[in-house]
């Protein structure tokens, strides 16, 4: 029992360094001051406001609650020890060792160190060369990155896409909600490259195609990235969604160009041009952020134009022929289970750039 207790002792000491180092008494700070102002009813006048305090208060209680859980549970257990009972002495060490298993899963957080890191992420799909193969393939990476987002889970909501003519679609925009969703997906940040046998070609040929994959850490504030009206160019038009007479009648699609950097965002979406208006800036705000850490500027206005996660090249191949492989450009790392990659067991990429940004 006693080497019981000393490993419990210094699993509890881990615990309390995380804590320092996650900052989690502010955290549950934050927490108390958020849930006192939800608690009003006043709050709701500002439906968007009280929707960006609802979800970072979501997010926050996300990353401090399994925390508070574990310490408490090592407390316990500790205590208990100390009143000397022998006969849970077996209980005690079966949940000793579900408790380190639970620490070593806490632990990534440990890893997420940045300054957005525990922001909510965009993800912006995009086809690049390879025709219907690169649509359909930036479909594919849909797909993944929305079970990735189950299985984590993790929030996931399509905000905006764009079909192609024959198969895939030609863009998309995913929004991801919850715990250190931008920390742990900015890893997946630019071009993905897939080999396969084409299922669009008579000839059955081996086709390359390319998608280009863009991780934005969510702004829902306007404070936080200041854009001066005068560097925007914004057009309304026709929604182009499908529907019988009178379905989509309105000019409500938005299209908002930043004119400096040339970055272009279009959403319709949602059901009115004031809802289009407001998700196009969201997601403007948060294309010009990524931008800026990738530039390494100070200022919006010392931006550069040019594509963030640009094509120059590619950050992962996926190779289904003549063999499956599935390997990062940067990290080396790499698996030959292709499809359960594709399903959305990326945990070990994001684990691998995780660790060599600490290393």
């Amino acid at each position: 029992m006693q080497t019981l207790l000393k490993n419990l002792t210094t699993l509890l000491s881990q615990i309390d360094a995380a804590f320092e180092r996650l900052d989690i008494a502010k955290k549950q700070e934050l927490i108390a001051a958020l849930t006192e102002q939800l608690s009003h009813s006043e709050v709701w006048n500002n439906p968007t406001d009280a929707q960006t305090k609802n979800k970072q208060l979501a997010a926050l209680s996300g990353t401090v609650d399994p925390w508070v859980t574990l310490r408490i549970q090592v407390a316990d257990i500790i205590e208990f020890i100390k009143l000397g009972d022998d006969s849970m002495s077996q209980e005690f060490e079966t949940e000793a060792k579900a408790l380190e298993q639970d620490f070593n899963k806490l632990r990534k957080d440990l890893l997420f160190h940045g300054k957005y890191d525990d922001y909510n992420a965009i993800i912006r799909l995009s086809a690049g060369v390879g025709g219907t193969d690169a649509q359909d393939w930036t479909e594919m990476l849909e797909r993944m990155y929305l079970r990735w987002a189950g299985k984590s889970g993790l929030k996931a909501a399509i905000i905006e896409r764009s079909a192609a003519e024959e198969a895939g679609i030609k863009s998309s925009v995913i929004e991801i909600s919850g715990s250190h969703a931008y920390g742990k997906l900015r890893s997946e940040n630019g071009v993905h490259r897939l080999v396969r046998l084409s299922p669009f070609n008579s000839d059955n040929l081996r086709q390359t195609s390319f998608a280009l994959v863009e991780i934005l850490p969510q702004i829902d504030t306007p404070e936080e990235v200041q854009i001066d009206d005068k560097d925007l160019k914004i057009d309304v038009y026709r929604s182009g969604g499908k529907g019988g007479q009178s379905v989509n009648t309105t000019d409500s699609a938005v299209r908002i160009t930043h004119i400096p950097t040339g970055i272009v965002v279009a959403i319709q979406n949602e059901r009115s041009q004031l809802q289009n208006r407001e998700m196009a800036m969201k997601i403007l705000r948060s294309k010009l952020l990524q931008l800026k850490l990738e530039q390494h500027v100070a200022d919006i206005t010392d931006l550069q134009a040019g594509e963030s996660a640009n094509w120059g090249s590619q950050i992962r191949n996926y190779v289904l022929h003549p063999y499956t492989l599935v390997k990062d450009t940067r990290t080396k790392h790499e698996t030959n289970n292709a499809q359960s990659v594709l399903d959305g067991d990326i945990d070990g990429f994001i684990d691998a750039f995780l660790e060599s940004e600490k290393s």
